[in-house]
């Protein structure tokens, strides 16, 4: 006899002594999370989003098994801001301006009192790894064993020599935990190797596998290049790039990258499946930005942000929109989704799914996706908002509002021109003024304590 249900199990174990009483079966444990973020990706640059240039048949599976947004954001322009909203389920604004922009002082880090993923999903016994690209404080104590990672590989700085791990002052940047630790090999590589360890030691437990490749990221190199920056070098100017080919056309390079990141993504699903946890994992694929279509010096044929206007830096389309897919077989079925959703939508989302339920403490600032991802159920309405120093932009349903600086507001409706081409805010001026009305109320409410570094 089983007894599978607490009521039951009361009843059935009083008359059940003779015959003896089954124990109650142990409750399904939680799944098991890996987010996959890649660095620059652009909206058009795999082939499940458009690209001709790009092989990438791994990505393109697992956008046909499982759950493909096309209308998801990251949450900043650049890489740190969305990697705080994400890992933080905040917006980075609340954090002070340092977290709008890429995080380049040595002296500085997420805030150690934030409450990270990492360290909510502990409290419901998850064991968290994270391998790639930080991105929130350069030196310890800002690396992610102090912000609930219990294993780290990777790099602490916002790009390195994706073969010798220097940063751009030429000093080395691989980390383990807490220590400085080199390895030979390429960056997109190593962590997939990591990966692959994290899971097949902790398959018997629930685990967050947080990949931040820094893949597609400068130094442009694939994995048959070799690597050029040494141990006290400046590589502040161009030559941060690594790419000095007279054309200045680096498509060559930042495909083998892309194809790199692609052959990652299939290790990590085989891996998934040899372990037996194809069914009890949730994998999300995505970017921290757009993508580079030009760089200054020339450089240009760089990504694809398909139909997109603008590229990485900017809160216009092609900075901001990115690709993404859901995947866990038996539990979220193939599809499209079209709702308006951001990075900072995953920890929500997470912490319902491993059973933590609402933390209204932590006053998170992303939305729930489970009833989306499940049943196809629409996101509630919401405004999302923008900012990167005095640039901004406001999303309301189709409406998408962009505010540069003191130049007069842009209006534009994504439902039938996803390009930002037409631009409505003269004649919709009832709307511009109440979605910079809307803005103004937000920017006050996530202006930072004066104690915020």
């Amino acid at each position: 006899m089983i007894c599978n249900r607490i009521p039951v199990l009361l009843a059935v174990c009083a008359i059940g002594l003779l015959a003896g009483c089954a124990t109650q079966p142990a409750p399904q444990r939680p799944p098991n999370f890996i987010v996959i973020l890649v660095d620059d990706l652009g909206y058009g640059d795999t082939g499940t989003y458009g690209s001709t240039r790009n092989n990438t048949p791994h990505i393109d599976r697992l956008a046909r098994e499982g759950l493909r947004f096309t209308d998801f954001h990251s949450n900043g322009p650049m890489c740190t801001p969305t990697r705080a909203a994400l890992l933080t389920g905040r917006y980075q604004n609340r954090l002070g301006q340092a977290f709008e922009s890429p995080l380049g002082a040595d002296d500085k880090g997420l805030p150690l009192e934030q409450i990270t993923l990492a360290e909510a999903l502990a409290e419901a016994g998850y064991v968290s790894g994270a391998f790639g690209k930080w991105h929130l404080g350069r030196f310890p104590p800002w690396l992610p064993t102090s912000q609930g990672f219990e294993e780290f590989w990777g790099l602490g700085s916002g790009d390195g020599d994706h073969h010798s791990h220097m940063d751009r002052s030429g000093r080395k940047d691989w980390w383990h935990n807490d220590e400085s630790k080199m390895e030979m090999g390429y960056t997109a590589e190593l962590i997939t190797d990591h990966s692959i360890d994290f899971i097949e030691r902790n398959k018997d437990r629930p685990f967050f596998l947080y990949m931040p490749h820094l893949a597609i990221h400068f130094p442009w190199q694939g994995p048959g290049d070799e690597g050029y920056r040494v141990e006290g070098g400046d590589y502040h100017n161009l030559t941060k790039l690594g790419y000095f080919e007279d054309d200045k056309d680096p498509s060559g390079k930042v495909k083998n990258m892309v194809e790199a990141v692609d052959r990652s993504v299939g290790r990590i699903v085989d891996a998934v499946k040899a372990n037996g946890l194809a069914e009890s994992t949730l994998i999300i694929f995505t970017s921290d930005n757009g993508g580079y279509l030009t760089y200054q010096g020339g450089y240009h044929n760089i990504s694809s942000n398909g139909p997109l206007r603008g590229q990485k830096t900017q809160v216009y389309e092609g900075g901001i929109r990115v690709p993404a897919i859901a995947w866990w077989p038996g539990r979220i079925e193939p599809g499209v989704a079209d709702d308006l959703t951001a990075s900072f939508d995953l920890f929500p989302t997470f912490l319902d799914l491993a059973g933590l339920g609402t933390r209204h403490d932590l006053a998170l600032d992303g939305t729930n996706l489970t009833s989306l991802l499940f049943d196809r159920e629409p996101v509630p309405a919401r405004t999302i908002f923008w900012r990167m120093r005095d640039h901004r932009a406001v999303r309301q349903g189709p409406w998408k509002l962009v505010a540069l600086g003191d130049t007069a507001p842009e209006l534009y409706n994504l439902e039938n021109d996803i390009g930002e081409t037409t631009n409505l805010a003269v004649e919709r001026s009832e709307l511009t003024h109440q979605l910079l009305t809307d803005l103004e109320a937000w920017e006050a409410d996530v202006e930072p304590d004066e104690a915020t570094p």
